[in-house]
């Protein structure tokens, strides 16, 4: 009777734990909406700012967002699998390889400010890519590497061994093993933890404010050796460094609107994905 009492106890407080979290978080994306979308319409969307930010869209920003997104994909996401796949399958357990998972934990904690001076030095200054496109999405790139091999591995470590062991007794290499009988249960967990790096990694100012991300750029960029706007650093200018904050104060509800509904559109997309590769394997 007691172990019964002590448990309904816990599972209560975890109850109301999760019911607050989510009554701020509802509160928070409530204020947010209410406030900012009534400036986002079609135009909002679709046009350049005008007349120093205080009328016209963000279309600019939403480009930009995505140009550099890409860019990160493109380093993070290829990079950070295979070096899951080396670590977990390939990789010898000794000490070295203890040391390196240490430190790819301890990068995911390192302050993003951290990786936007990293990249400044690295980029902008030794490699000469200027602030651009390029240098930005790869900084970010950076900061999503260590999340997209944790993600990756710890997915890899839930198919069970015999699983390998299977396709090793049958006369399979080792990469025939990982590709045929591993990759395909542990995509959905690698591809989940991906997306969801990099969808913070969309929503960072700091790697951006010293690598690209210009303050007023009311056209497309031609090139990824260019600079861009971006919603994050857009906001963060609308909010704290505009001249006429009180006046621009709905475009920035507006703006923090669109990131919040990209940010969250993302993450759907990686539980859509992993829940139809799911399905898919279990046919």
């Amino acid at each position: 009777m007691k172990k019964k009492i002590i448990q309904f106890m816990g599972f209560l407080f975890l109850r109301v734990c999760v019911g607050i979290v989510l009554a701020i978080l509802l509160v928070f994306l409530y204020d947010i909406g209410r406030k900012g979308g009534g400036s986002v319409n079609w135009e909002f969307l679709t046009q350049a700012p005008r007349k120093g930010m205080t009328a016209g869209g963000i279309f600019p920003a939403i480009m930009g967002t995505f140009l550099v997104t890409v860019v990160t994909a493109i380093l993070a996401v290829p990079l950070g699998m295979c070096a899951a796949i080396y670590l977990n399958e390939y990789a010898r357990q000794s000490r070295l390889t203890r040391i390196i998972r240490l430190s790819i934990r301890n990068l995911s904690g390192v302050p993003s400010i951290v990786y936007g001076l990293f990249g400044v030095i690295l980029f902008v200054n030794i490699l000469h890519f200027g602030t651009s496109i390029l240098s930005a999405g790869l900084t970010l790139g950076l900061l999503t590497l260590p999340w997209t091999i944790t993600a990756s591995e710890e997915a890899l470590k839930t198919v069970p061994n015999s699983f390998r062991e299977g396709a090793l007794a049958l006369g399979a290499t080792k990469w025939q093993a990982i590709r045929t009988n591993v990759l395909p249960y542990a995509l959905p967990g690698m591809l989940t933890g991906t997306v969801l790096g990099l969808a913070r990694a969309a929503g960072e100012t700091a790697p951006i404010l010293f690598t690209g991300a210009a303050f007023y750029l009311p056209y497309l960029p031609k090139s990824l050796g260019d600079q861009f706007m971006a919603l994050p650093y857009h906001l963060y200018i609308m909010s704290t460094q505009h001249h006429a904050i009180e006046t621009v104060r709905p475009l920035a509800y507006g703006t923090a609107l669109v990131l919040i509904v990209l940010v969250l559109g993302m993450n759907m997309t990686a539980l859509v994905v992993r829940y139809r590769l799911r399905n898919k394997r279990r046919r």
